[in-house]
């Protein structure tokens, strides 16, 4: 995904070796390359820009220009501007709560939202958790047959009704069930893939989140949000929408493998203050992953 952007700044590194020393206009070239690599990965420009702005100040400094080593250095700040610009580190879910935890997910339709809730709950079911998932997308049959399916893939139950029943009806039964006869340490609210231009669907998805707290303190603890990574800066807008109307508190980043538009990783977290807490790199329920920024970064600058 970013070969491009490794490529060039192995390049810059090698092309900064051969340089006696490092001059304020061999810098200025070096971050060129840089920027334009940040760019064609599709990070938005006023995050590329106050980027390069922070490593131009720091690498003018005597920090690179009286280093013995200037090109390793050069890409030390790099490396370190580019985790803070996705955070330190991503805080795990608030799951330690009295059972059930309830962990609602949103998305746009064709986000990649189902396939993302059992592989969440294969992650946690792994992780000696009893997982429940509720199919409150009732809006369409083939939603809730898909997460059935996906359900006897991973071994996790799914409470469902019919296609066509009221939403809230369905929350409702499936923390009562895992209240009592599950006894499920964590309950996954599917719901309607909707446009973040329907109201009446985001005030059905605020309706599902009052019936959740009536019947669990302050449930739900979680509201994950599914961003398809293939819609590049596309995404960042749907979640806006998204975090004013359902106090968003994490992404899921579905589809990660496909696209040379990883750049929304970094503008994520500066643009909408929002964590990025799992990845999903494939189409199989194993190919999800907490995503780490600090490993990430690495894998980029090898």
């Amino acid at each position: 995904m970013f070969e491009n952007l490794s490529e060039r700044l192995l390049r810059t590194v090698k092309n900064l070796r051969g340089q006696g020393r490092l001059t304020e206009d061999n810098i200025k070239d070096a971050l060129r390359e840089v920027r334009m690599a940040l760019l064609e990965a599709d990070v938005a420009l006023p995050v590329v820009r106050e980027f390069i702005n922070r490593v131009r100040e720091r690498a003018i400094g005597e920090e690179v220009l009286l280093s013995l080593t200037p090109g390793q250095v050069l890409i030390k700040i790099v490396h370190e501007e580019l985790i803070r610009v996705m955070g330190e580190a991503n805080a795990e879910l608030n799951l330690r709560v009295q059972p059930p935890a309830v962990v609602l997910m949103a998305g746009l339709q064709g986000s990649g939202k189902t396939t993302s809730i059992a592989k969440l709950a294969q992650y946690y079911k792994r992780r000696g958790r009893r997982v429940v998932v509720a199919a409150a997308d009732t809006f369409r049959a083939a939603a809730i047959d898909q997460l059935k399916i996906w359900g006897e893939r991973v071994g996790v139950e799914v409470i469902a009704q019919a296609p066509g029943a009221d939403p809230g009806a369905v929350v409702f039964d499936a923390i009562r069930a895992s209240q009592e006869s599950r006894r499920a340490d964590l309950l996954i609210i599917d719901t309607a893939g909707r446009l973040h231009t329907k109201f009446n669907l985001m005030k059905e998805l605020e309706k599902v989140r009052s019936v959740a707290a009536r019947q669990v303190h302050a449930a739900p603890h979680e509201t994950l949000l599914v961003l398809d990574a293939t819609t590049g800066q596309n995404a960042i807008s749907q979640a806006k929408h998204f975090k004013d109307s359902v106090q968003v508190s994490g992404l899921i980043l579905a589809k990660l493998d496909s696209t040379a538009k990883g750049g929304i990783v970094f503008a994520i977290e500066e643009e909408l203050g929002l964590p990025v807490r799992f990845v999903g790199t494939g189409e199989k329920a194993d190919d999800f992953a907490e995503f780490d920024p600090r490993a990430f970064v690495d894998g980029i600058l090898g």
